[in-house]
């Protein structure tokens, strides 16, 4: 009784386990001695733009940096206490030492995101469009939304080692999932009243979608991207364990040397960020949805 199944779960032998590991390690190993140069090359593009990005926001003068992030804040929000306490976030980061930083990661972010919605969008109109297609990407984004941060970087590092690359591919897979549910939430939860009624002008199928699906779909997607910028900020001292320079490796290096002030100061960098990007996308969907239904209403 002491050894039957009934009394202690079955399980593989220790030997076998060890072979699959061996097997799977060792083929991913030789796909990326194999393959490494030509995904590296395919990535160089990527890799040029990003150090070029993050070259334009450190070297520039920071008032102007300032300026433009300002401008853009207000052109989204049309608020100026929010764009006033964007101007007191960033000059109190700048006085505290971490503005070249924060510009690391503002420019990581800032691609990071860039790359969500040029890839999630498309996949979450295919969704809307299809039963199908959700069907089989739904428990692909369940899988990639409840794996654990840290497993994404250990593919990605063993096939383009460590630096900004993996940081930004592992980034975009931890965040894209919001992006792409709420892109095909928000066109499935068009009224089908407004689409027939479009039909019946004659418009085709590309016509409804760039005419009346997507833009009456704005604050849902807008709700998505939101999640995303979240998320990837979330990940940002996770990434900054395989070279990615920023905001992440000082917070790294607190929790290493236990140094409180610098993680705490730093931290709160990454929160006034996420705060910004957080209210200033809200406001720009707000400001949507109201046209929108103002629209309607006329």
């Amino acid at each position: 009784m002491a050894d039957s199944w009934l009394s202690k779960f079955p399980k593989m032998d220790r030997v076998d386990l060890l072979e699959i590991r061996k097997y799977l390690d060792g083929a991913f190993r030789d796909f990326s001695r194999e393959y490494g140069d030509e995904i590296e090359f395919f990535f160089s593009p990527l890799l040029d733009f990003l150090i070029w990005f993050e070259k334009l926001l450190v070297q520039s003068p920071w008032w102007a940096v300032l300026l433009v992030i300002t401008g853009l804040v207000y052109v989204a929000s049309r608020s100026w206490k929010l764009s006033l306490s964007v101007v007191v976030s960033f000059l109190l980061i700048g006085y505290f030492g971490m503005w070249e930083d924060t510009m690391r990661t503002l420019s990581i972010i800032t691609v990071c995101t860039m790359l969500a919605i040029i890839f999630g969008v498309p996949i979450g109109i295919f969704m809307a469009r299809s039963d199908r297609t959700q069907a089989t990407v739904t428990p692909i984004l369940d899988v990639m939304q409840t794996m654990p941060a840290f497993v994404y970087l250990i593919p990605v590092v063993m096939l383009l080692g460590i630096g900004k690359v993996p940081g930004v591919i592992a980034v975009v897979i931890y965040a894209i999932p919001p992006v792409i549910r709420l892109t095909n939430l928000g066109i499935r939860l068009v009224d089908k009243e407004v689409l027939e009624a479009a039909t019946a002008y004659g418009a085709n199928k590309m016509q409804r979608l760039l005419g009346v699906q997507l833009p009456l779909a704005a604050p849902t997607i807008m709700a998505g991207i939101n999640q995303t910028i979240m998320m990837a900020l979330g990940m940002v001292v996770i990434a900054s364990m395989i070279g990615v320079k920023g905001l992440g490796q000082p917070v790294l290096k607190s929790i290493t040397n236990q140094y409180f002030t610098l993680g705490l100061f730093n931290g709160l960098a990454i929160v006034a960020l996420a705060i910004i990007f957080d209210r200033a996308s809200q406001a720009y969907a707000k400001r949507t949805q109201k046209h929108l239904q103002d629209g309607h209403n006329v």
